[in-house]
């Protein structure tokens, strides 16, 4: 059994931060991801715009990167932003009252939770991925059935929720299973912003120690156990949904 000096427990709270770094940015990108497909199967040539240049920039930018330009620079931006909105307030009070002192109306500085920046980031990355695979699930409805239930007097909703929405989501499962794979694994960039999760607790442990073979490949095997599962998961739910196609 592997000696692991005593961080068993701090190993277990960075595996369960990852986990909930994952299953929050799994529901942001399952959110975003859908908003991206019903846009880039909208009528309206903005929506459609949006959501090419979306998903096509989110694509092609490394995960990475991506992590490290939301976390520093989503963090400038945003106090800039605030710093800039104090101004234009005190400017027009001044301009008006003379002796009016500068005054800070909203936080001069906010910083930028590494958890909440994970999750935004890794999130925001795969909504891009999970908006390509919902749109081509939904192009994989077919169409009749469609023109069927509006024949039959349903609303739009109710086409929505009672046929176009159990047929979508039994073809996105594979698209949707490979996305939380990966999704899964990435989530081991946000050790690099400063988050306590399983590889950052494993890497100050290894530093510690001086058994970087030992804990690197601890952290391996909880990865290989939580898509293990993940995957018996996603194959329940596919043979679920396609009971009523055999």
């Amino acid at each position: 059994m592997l000696d692991l000096k005593g961080y068993e427990w701090a190993l277990a709270e960075g595996a369960w931060v990852t986990v909930q770094v994952a299953l929050l940015s799994l529901l942001f990108a399952v959110i975003l991801g859908m908003l991206g497909a019903l846009a880039k199967l909208s009528p309206y040539r903005w929506a459609r715009a949006i959501a090419t240049i979306y998903t096509t920039v989110i694509r092609g930018i490394p995960d990475l990167v991506l992590m490290m330009l939301i976390f520093f620079g989503g963090q400038m931006l945003l106090n800039n932003s605030l710093y800039s909105i104090n101004e234009w307030f005190n400017e027009y009070f001044t301009s008006s009252d003379p002796t009016h002192e500068w005054t800070a109306y909203l936080p001069d500085y906010i910083e930028i939770s590494p958890f909440i920046a994970g999750v935004v980031t890794i999130g925001f990355i795969f909504g891009a991925y999970m908006a390509e695979t919902f749109r081509g699930a939904i192009l994989a409805v077919d169409k009749g059935e469609l023109e069927a239930g509006k024949a039959y007097g349903m609303s739009s909703f109710k086409s929505f929720h009672r046929i176009l929405l159990p047929q979508m989501i039994r073809h996105a499962l594979p698209g949707f299973g490979n996305n939380w794979l990966v999704l899964l694994k990435t989530t081991a960039l946000v050790s690099i912003i400063g988050l306590d999760d399983m590889v950052r607790k494993g890497s100050l442990a290894a530093g510690a120690t001086q058994m970087p073979f030992t804990f690197y490949m601890t952290i391996a095997v909880v990865f290989l156990l939580f898509t293990t599962l993940s995957t018996s998961a996603l194959k329940w739910v596919e043979r679920r949904f396609s009971i009523h196609t055999r």
